[in-house]
């Protein structure tokens, strides 16, 4: 075979590369994950260095620590060398060395050297408990920053960015198998990318735009992955299937009703929306009308239930958002006067909420999260701070976060898949120079773990970290731009970004299309010829009244001779007559009294119309005398 081999190689170099058939270049995976890493500085991590939580420690200890950690290290060795006195130590027992007769007491075996190290363990410790074996003093900040990401398992060695938005991403949506993502923007559409039929490019393959002019503020895929609520500016939400096709719109309330619960639907633009985690069948939606309302996705023409939050002072309070608990037993709304209230759903239930916490926020709130036991719910708001809440001791907050900027009413918080963690996103300020990051702090802990930064320029908005993926998802942008930014880690996370990475788009072949050049040969044969342009034809048509059957034009004007429309001389038969002389105009210069009477005596000797009738009867006309005669007289 290797003979082979060699012929084979010696008659393949005597000919060019381009001769036989050419194999695909193979691109390793770690070359294509390589491509999407991202760089160490976009990540700080807030822990501190692990040498300055230990107590003091004198030269001798420390070295003594590290001979613990590093006993085959150079230093040790040179030292422990130069310190040697007496003979040198005998080789180990493996060695098969002859060192002489062996003075003194023999040496201890490795089972009595165990069981020395278990007394020892036994007893009584003094002084500073010993380090753990993982630990060292001389660890720099980036293998602390390591270990810190290793202990919570964040996925953020690579990045990618699903584009094609022109503005802020302001929605978001995973469906919970982790196959398609759904993205909605402040330029009214909704993307839709799924990560089993994309390439490297990473289009999407489907764009909707489910109310003209109307912001897409928030989507949520029900508990079965068939469909999907959207939630935009308008106050009707709409619901889609799988694949983007329109399966209905909510009916939209009459706005001149004044009590909110006679209203089949919202009036005003809508705020939130989110799918029953558990029931198919059911959805919550917000609204600035200050109401929430449940729905039934088999009637789009009245909602199940209407709920008016309690408010200090009559009136028509927008709520900002609202969510479910895990188990869909609880309704959690924020108010726009800054209260929190929480709705149980049993049997009975009103509007009257169960858990009323006045002014928890001094801005809007724009999220709110359930721990997945139902004892911690997380609140961010505009007033730039993110709250956590222990539902048994409500009235005050376990912990507030300050120094988170929030300029979008959409964002919102997430849980890790173990909720050990949590995290949120920022936006960016004017005349800042830290760009949008995404905040993960530790729910035990109550302090913040780490800081990644997403875009120098862009506000983060949403976030999700979906538990069968194991990635980040990370929507940002601002006034122009706008994509959604997706973490992962090789390592650990699965499918998702992985699949379509890894797979290269389409290379084009030259049979995909097919060129139809256009050639101009006026003199060419009648059959290859290009017909002829019926545009001047067509024009000299129209101007034809005949072909184009124009109709005659109304008639105007004054008349001559009985005849409309002739007085202006048209015809050059009467401009002759006119100009001979033959046709005279005296009715300018005519007295209209003495028009009528020169037609007097005919009249009388051949009556023809009304004088016969009243011949006997008729009296006799008498004539007033003409006020030009009466002049001449006077002068």
């Amino acid at each position: 075979m290797e003979d082979e081999a060699e012929i084979y190689d010696g008659v393949r170099a005597q000919f060019p590369l381009s001769f036989g058939k050419q194999s695909k270049p193979q691109t390793s995976l770690e070359a294509i994950h390589s491509t999407t890493r991202r760089s160490s500085t976009t990540t700080t991590t807030a822990t501190t260095n692990k040498t300055d939580e230990l107590p003091s420690l004198s030269s001798s200890s420390k070295d003594w620590l590290s001979s613990l950690r590093n006993p085959n290290s150079n230093s040790s060795t040179n030292e422990d060398e130069a310190d040697l006195i007496g003979p040198p130590r005998p080789p180990p027992d493996d060695e098969d060395e002859d060192v002489g007769p062996i003075i003194g007491p023999p040496r201890p075996s490795a089972a009595q050297l165990e069981s020395i190290d278990e007394e020892e363990e036994e007893e009584e410790m003094v002084g500073p408990p010993r380090p753990p074996p993982g630990m060292s003093f001389g660890d720099s900040e980036d293998e602390v920053e390591e270990e810190t990401e290793n202990q919570f398992r964040i996925p953020l060695s690579n990045e990618i960015v699903l584009k094609g938005h022109t503005k802020v991403v302001s929605a978001l949506a995973v469906d919970p198998s982790g196959s398609r993502v759904l993205s909605g923007s402040y330029d009214y559409t909704v993307r839709m990318y799924d990560f089993q039929g994309m390439n490297s490019r990473l289009a999407s393959f489907r764009q909707l735009e489910p109310s003209e002019g109307h912001q897409v503020r928030n989507l949520s895929w029900s508990p079965t992955a068939d469909r999907f609520l959207c939630v935009t500016g308008s106050a009707q939400a709409k619901i889609y299937d799988r694949d983007g096709l329109t399966l209905g719109e909510f009916v939209k309330g009459d706005m001149y009703i004044r009590d909110l619960k006679n209203t089949k639907g919202h009036i005003t633009g809508l705020t939130c929306g989110e799918w029953h985690p558990k029931a198919k069948e059911t959805i919550l939606t917000s609204s600035e009308d200050g109401s929430l309302r449940i729905w039934d996705v088999n009637d789009f023409k009245s909602q199940k239930q209407v709920i008016k939050p309690k408010l200090v002072r009559p009136g028509r309070v927008p709520v900002t958002t609202c969510t479910w608990d895990c188990e869909g037993k609880c309704i959690a709304g924020g108010i726009g006067d800054g209260s929190i209230q929480i709705w149980n759903l049993k049997p009975g239930w009103g509007s009257r909420p169960d858990i009323h916490v006045e002014k928890s926020h001094s801005d809007d709130i724009t999220g709110l999260k359930f721990s997945s036991d139902g004892r911690i719910l997380l609140s961010r708001s505009f007033d730039g701070s993110l709250k956590v809440w222990d539902l048994r001791q409500i009235k005050q907050p376990l912990k507030v976060f300050e120094d988170l900027p929030n300029h979008y009413a959409q964002t919102n918080i997430a849980f890790s898949p173990d909720e050990q963690l949590f995290l949120t996103g920022t936006s960016v300020e004017r005349e800042s120079t830290t760009g949008g990051l995404l905040c993960f702090y530790d729910r035990a802990r109550l302090e913040l773990v780490s800081r990644v930064g997403i875009s120098p320029t862009c506000s983060v908005v949403q976030c999700a970290w979906h538990p069968k993926l194991n990635q980040i998802f990370a929507t940002a942008g601002d006034k122009s731009q706008g994509g959604t930014h997706l973490l992962y880690d090789p390592t650990i996370s699965e499918r998702g970004a992985l699949v379509c990475v890894a797979r290269a788009p389409r290379k084009k072949s030259i049979d995909d299309f097919e060129a139809k050049p256009v050639v101009h040969n006026p003199h060419a044969l009648p059959l290859f010829r290009d017909q002829p342009s019926r545009k001047r034809q067509r024009e000299k048509e129209l101007k034809d009244p005949m072909k184009s059957h124009k109709p005659e034009l109304p008639v105007t004007g004054p008349g001559f001779g009985g005849r409309v429309g002739t007085s202006a001389g048209s015809l050059l038969t009467q401009y002759l007559l006119k100009q001979g002389g033959m046709i005279k105009e005296t009715w300018m210069d005519e007295d209209p009294r003495e028009a009528i009477l020169k037609y007097a005596d005919a009249a009388a000797k051949d009556p023809k119309f009304i004088a016969p009738a009243y011949a006997q009867t008729q009296p006799e006309p008498v004539f007033a005398k003409s006020d030009s005669d009466d002049e001449e007289k006077e002068k």
